[in-house]
């Protein structure tokens, strides 16, 4: 599989991380999503998450222990923040 932005990923991702990366959009679905490009776009709490990214409360906190535990997210100093995996991800499906 070759992902057509791929150059735009550093380092270059194997084709297995990729996949991996691209399964987790079906995981997380556009709520999923949206949350994370919300924390990749500077949110770092619930309430600014909630506010950036349109996504009502119940699903934040819902999602975000999901996000944790993909490694999408880690939680440092008690602020959300995107990991490179995280950034990854978006990349990998155009939402960056």
């Amino acid at each position: 599989m070759t992902l057509k932005n791929s150059a735009n990923i550093n380092p270059p991702l194997s084709d297995s991380e990729i996949e991996e990366l691209t399964s987790f959009k079906y995981l997380l679905g556009d709520f999923g999503i949206q949350i994370a490009s919300a924390i990749y776009k500077g949110a770092q709490n619930d309430d600014a998450i909630m506010m950036l990214s349109g996504v009502p409360m119940v699903c934040v906190t819902g999602r975000l222990p999901v996000l944790i535990n993909l490694k999408l997210v880690e939680i440092i100093d008690s602020k959300y923040m995107i990991t490179q995996k995280g950034c990854n991800f978006l990349k990998c499906i155009n939402e960056c």
